[in-house]
């Protein structure tokens, strides 16, 4: 060992007494030369010189307190008593850091020791069992009196992902692949990860509340469960993923692998790289690039080509079919829900806003902001960790929320939306071009014919393909494909919630969902089969035209797929996007299918 490399060692260990020979002259470590009164005298005339030099540049001002420019410059003393409902913002990263040099620390300085790899796992097919998700361990929310009750299921399209119970789409059946079968293949579609609010909402928007609060902040005081308001602060971001909503998109991709990591070997045989889908908005690019660290691993390029489709007006996009259809922006067509959703708030939360109401003196609250209340428990939880909100309300007020948003997603992008089956259609086509190893034969729908017509962009054999979307989009491919099980209780009504519902925003559409188109073959059965599983849900397919009742809830590829033919040919995106048609009073649907 050198005297260098002693000395270092040296000096990360406890003192010891005696002196070391590894002590370095005029080091931090030499023996000192001056003693306390020295080092005392020093510092008092080091102040009084300061203090004379900074008296003759600017006078008795430098030393008056002022409490504004205190505030102005310290961001923890400004918030320290904060107006009850303003906006709090901690903007991170810095635009330009002072400390930023990359050229220092580069990613990969060599030196990577041995990397073989093993053989790919491959649970779906080869465990004894079924891995399901159960929990978000990050997040905290209150504990119930009901040991059965789980608050972040009752939010809807807000509610984390979660492995849905066996036999809640109607089959008794799981995930696991059925006997006597093997899995050759995955269509995996999915949704973005939780997200702050969007910018835009039909009813309620948690910026609302804030936004009347804090105007009069001082008019109105809080006490009993609300005195938390009196200090509250609106912490929100818009439209990105939280960090959870990360986390959820990394697991997932995590878990895609270790079930279905097998599949990659079709592409080392045949000297090629899968392509999975998503388009540009910063959520799901942000959704898609978790998925593939997850899936992945770190560095994953090499390993996969992404493609990213423009999310805009003007751009055919299957994983926004709503911005190339004009009727989709009318109002009259896309917000059928608000009423519905509007007068069932009016019904759950009645006693909700008269408890309130009286711990709040000075503010007198609507429905609405009591509704908003019960979305901020949600979008706080998945952004914060936590929410005081969510303590406010009973376990029948969050399954009346929990309701409303099925009120909301049903009409105003499933099967009771009149363009439920026309947006999700173009999905469908790529799907069944997917299965059927052919190309689009005719693009009249929301398909993109640059990318889909290409190969490359587009590939056809494949045995596995990732598409990033929304939730509404998700419905709506459901809607199309013609899954009417889950329509069994349509119309939903506005004034209870009823009986063996099979619609339900948080089974089919929350935070990360992820529908698996499964490909099979069987020894029990002579066809390539194909099943569709929802949240680790089997969803029966007899809606679908020849599918058979199936215990496991396969269908043969070849009567899927000429099912699928026969709706892609019978709906008429020309008329549903751009024909003058109003929706007549009393009309209900109950495929997704515009007023004929």
């Amino acid at each position: 060992m050198s005297d260098r490399e002693a000395y270092e060692r040296e000096s990360l260990l406890p003192e010891s007494s005696g002196d070391s020979k590894y002590l370095y002259p005029h080091s931090a470590y030499s023996r000192p030369r001056f003693n306390l009164n020295h080092l005392l005298t020093a510092f008092v005339a080091g102040t009084l010189a300061c203090f004379v030099t900074q008296y003759a540049i600017c006078g008795p001002a430098c030393f008056t307190y002022h409490r504004e420019q205190v505030a102005a410059a310290s961001p923890v003393a400004a918030l320290a008593n904060p107006a009850a409902g303003s906006t709090e913002r901690h903007h991170f990263p810095p635009v330009s850091p002072t400390n930023a040099f990359p050229s220092l620390f580069p990613t990969n300085v060599g030196y990577a020791g041995g990397t073989p790899t093993g053989a790919e796992a491959a649970v779906i097919a080869t465990a004894p069992s079924y891995p399901f998700h159960t929990d978000a361990p990050v997040l905290l929310a209150p504990k119930p009196a009901n040991s059965s009750f789980n608050i972040l299921r009752k939010w809807g399209n807000l509610s984390p992902w979660y492995s849905v119970p066996r036999g809640t789409f109607g089959l008794d059946s799981g995930p696991e692949i059925p006997e006597t079968c093997r899995v050759t293949g995955l269509h995996l579609l999915h949704r973005h990860g939780a997200r702050y609010p969007t910018a835009y909402a039909t009813y309620g928007g948690p910026s609302k509340l804030a936004g009347r609060l804090n105007p009069v902040a001082s008019q109105w005081t809080a006490s009993g469960d609300l005195e938390f308001l009196n200090d509250w602060t609106y912490k929100l971001g818009e439209e990105v993923l939280t960090p959870f909503g990360r986390q959820q998109l990394y697991d997932l991709g995590i878990a895609t692998r270790m079930k279905y990591g097998f599949l990659l070997k079709n592409f080392t045989e045949s000297n090629t790289i899968p392509v999975f889908r998503t388009e540009s908005q910063d959520r799901m690019l942000a959704s898609a690039m978790n998925f593939a660290i997850g899936f992945f691993g770190y560095p994953f390029e090499g390993q996969y080509q992404q493609s990213i489709t423009i999310e805009a007006a003007g751009f055919n996009n299957t994983l926004a079919p709503y911005k190339t259809c004009p009727n989709a922006g009318v109002t009259e067509i896309s917000d059928r829900g608000k009423p519905y959703v509007s007068e069932w708030a009016g019904i759950y939360l009645k006693n909700a806003l008269q408890r309130l109401q009286a711990q709040m003196n000075g503010y007198e609250f609507s429905i609405e902001d009591v509704y908003i209340m019960q979305q901020l428990c949600a979008y706080e939880t998945v952004a914060l960790g936590y929410s005081k909100f969510c303590e406010l309300f009973t376990e029948d007020e969050w399954d009346g929320f929990d309701y409303s948003l099925d009120l909301y997603f049903w009409y105003n992008s499933a099967f009771g939306y009149a363009l439920g089956r026309s947006l999700g259609v173009g999905y469908v086509q790529e799907l069944v071009a997917r299965l059927t190893h052919t190309p689009i034969p005719t693009h009249n729908f929301s398909t993109n014919a640059t990318l889909d017509d290409n190969p490359i962009t587009f590939p056809l054999g494949q045995s596995l393909y990732v598409d990033a979307t929304h939730e509404v989009v998700v419905l709506q491919v459901l809607t199309a494909l013609n899954l009417s099980t889950l329509a069994a209780q349509g119309p939903l009504p506005a004034d209870h919630i009823p009986e063996g519902q099979t619609f339900k925003a948080s089974e089919l559409a929350p935070f990360a969902t992820n529908v698996h188109f499964q490909l099979l073959e069987c020894t029990s059965v002579p066809d390539p089969q194909i099943r569709v599983v929802v949240n680790d849900g089997p969803v029966p397919l007899t809606g679908i035209e020849g599918c058979p009742t199936q215990k496991d809830g396969m269908c043969p590829v070849d009567t899927f797929v000429k099912a699928q033919k026969k709706i892609i040919g019978e709906t008429d995106w020309a008329y549903d996007c751009h024909g003058d048609w109003t929706i007549p009073e009393g009309w209900e649907t109950t495929t997704g299918d515009t007023p004929k």
